[in-house]
């Protein structure tokens, strides 16, 4: 490490959890990005608020860059690391702190997982919502305002986190929000740091509204011979009102390979949803009544019933393995994954014209959406050797970002920025930009904490 001083301070604070080691520091270079990784000069492992707050005083001081990394599944590189800094990891903090069962809320340190949470939760009747895919971070799914599969129900982590435990890059420790539902206390710091990537401070602890567990979860597969039928059924079920807890869709593309790699039965390669209800038996009885009209009307199937949890679990299984399914297409390959996110109304349009330029440009593209809300992804694995293949698929995503932005969609619905889109920020909020780097300047006058990510400052 160049900056012998701070290595002398930092291994002196974190004796065995300050690491040069060659191989620790190539584990936190990157994310499951397509760049290639970036060891920092060392890797750090605090276990409390206060020894996050020591290391980021000190890399002040030195004016050292830090790159904060949680479990590591973001996908825009937010966590590639910094050749010139360190690389801080969480992975020690990872404790629930304490669960109101009777508020429906829990207060968790930053590198709990959804999982880890749901299954600590298990026997309080209340659970963490919030379904990215990834079981991801909670520190890490509030740094890039994630959501997924549940979130037309249940919202996303901005409008579930009720307050943060935020370390600044002065080594300053701040609590925002509060317990409560609702507060009018001042600027909404909260929300300020929700999807800031790492590059305002640092995230240690986090305040999380929890929801019931429903009395009845039913769930269903639906076949369709257009991906554009299925898709107009997604769009009317979220217009008629139906109050659905998930419509995931995969393409022609992503059943065939989700099937052979999930190994899915009784299932056909075709444009399918995924559809999921929560509530009474009684109200989840109607809503499918109404659901399967809709379908019908689009030319759906007949809808397959996963009547037992063993089998709803295999079924989002083969969802939250999409990335891994496209990605074990190809031999030390790279999966190229876009989101774009546009209003309800204009889904079908979007999912249509993505799909006829993928057709146009002879690429492969497995695509998943979350369309009860307008999101949807696209995978596009590749050998990172060939050029071409990049470059093409480079072409498509722009013609994709540029068509989310005239239907008055985001360049990003869950994924964040990170280093990928900064671009296409610039095309977004153009006149957003000076603003964020003004706050940026103000928290982090030394620009230490992820510098380069969302925006380049200088």
């Amino acid at each position: 490490m160049d900056n012998i001083s701070l290595q002398k301070e930092l291994t002196f604070l974190l004796k065995e959890r300050f690491s040069l080691s060659e191989s620790t520091r190539a584990n936190y270079a990157r994310g499951e990005d397509t760049y290639d990784p970036v060891p920092s000069q060392a890797v750090v492992f605090p276990e409390t608020n206060e020894e996050v707050s020591r290391i980021l005083k000190l890399c002040n001081q030195y004016k050292v860059p830090v790159v904060p990394f949680g479990t590591g599944t973001s996908l825009e590189g937010h966590v590639v690391g910094n050749k010139n800094g360190i690389t801080i990891s969480l992975e020690k903090m990872n404790k629930v702190l304490c669960v109101n069962a009777s508020d429906f809320d829990c207060r968790v340190q930053a590198y709990v997982t959804r999982e880890q949470l749901n299954e600590y939760l298990r026997e309080d009747g209340v659970f963490f919502p919030i379904d990215p895919g990834a079981n991801a971070s909670l520190g890490g799914m509030a740094a890039t305002s994630a959501s997924g599969t549940m979130a037309v129900k249940y919202g996303t982590m901005k409008s579930i986190i009720t307050g943060l435990t935020v370390v600044l890059a002065n080594g300053d420790i701040i609590n925002t929000g509060s317990r409560t539902k609702k507060t009018s206390a001042g600027y909404n710091l909260t929300n300020l740091f929700i999807g800031s990537e790492g590059t305002l401070g640092i995230i240690t602890e986090v305040q999380l509204r929890l929801s019931p567990i429903p009395e009845s979860v039913m769930s269903a597969v639906c076949h369709f011979n257009s991906l554009e039928d299925a898709v107009q059924t997604a769009q009317e079920t979220i217009q008629y009102g139906v109050p659905i807890a998930r419509i995931e869709m995969l393409n022609k593309d992503q059943m065939e390979i989700s099937i052979n790699y999930s190994k899915l039965d009784d299932v056909s390669p075709l444009p399918t949803l995924f559809f999921e209800f929560h509530g009474s038996e009684i109200s989840n009885k109607e809503s499918i009544k109404v659901v399967e009209e809709i379908s019908k009307n689009n030319n759906g199937s007949e809808f397959k019933w996963t009547d037992t949890l063993e089998k709803r679990n295999k079924l989002w299984r083969a969802r939250w393995d999409a990335w891994y399914s496209v990605k074990a297409l190809i031999n030390n390959g790279r999966v190229y994954t876009t989101d774009v996110c546009v209003p309800v109304s204009k889904i079908t349009e979007c999912v249509n014209f993505a799909e006829n330029e993928v057709k146009k440009l002879g690429l492969k593209a497995p695509m998943v959406g979350h369309l009860g809300d307008g999101n949807f992804h696209i995978m596009m694995p590749y050998d990172p050797k060939e050029k071409s293949a990049y470059d093409k698929i480079k072409q498509f995503n722009d013609i994709l970002i540029d068509k989310s932005l005239e239907l008055e969609g985001t360049i990003t619905g869950e994924h964040g920025i990170g280093l990928h889109k900064k671009g296409y920020l610039l095309k977004e909020h153009a006149d957003n930009l000076p603003v964020m780097k003004s706050i940026k300047r103000t928290i982090d006058p030394n620009n230490i904490m992820n510098p380069g990510k969302i925006f380049d400052l200088n």
